[in-house]
């Protein structure tokens, strides 16, 4: 099984053919979704996509970590993660089953 990433300049495309937008405006309007959702993120808010997943914001504490190679602890800063929820509906896509089966 080959793996191919999907840039934004594929979601692009695909929302031009399936709207019918000029490529150009498919890539403005593809860029300030995922500006959006990045703003809100940044924010300490969370994004919510029905159908798709949850985009979530933790902070996460000050903590110990330990170096690999020499076995010393360090302090790992405390910092935001954001973490992501899929769906029961994207899971089940994925998955190859479709809603209602």
């Amino acid at each position: 099984m080959t793996s191919r990433n999907v840039t934004r300049a594929d979601l692009a495309q695909a929302v031009a053919q399936a709207v019918g937008l000029a490529k150009h405006e498919a890539i403005a309007l593809a860029e300030q979704v995922l500006t959006e959702i990045c703003d809100t993120l940044e924010r300490g808010e969370n994004v919510k996509l029905s159908g798709f997943g949850n985009f979530v914001v933790r902070n996460k504490g000050e903590r110990l970590g330990r170096n690999p190679k020499t076995g010393e602890e360090v302090p790992i800063e405390p910092r935001r993660v954001v973490t992501f929820t899929p769906s029961p509906n994207l899971k089940d896509h994925v998955n190859g089953q479709t809603a209602g089966t």
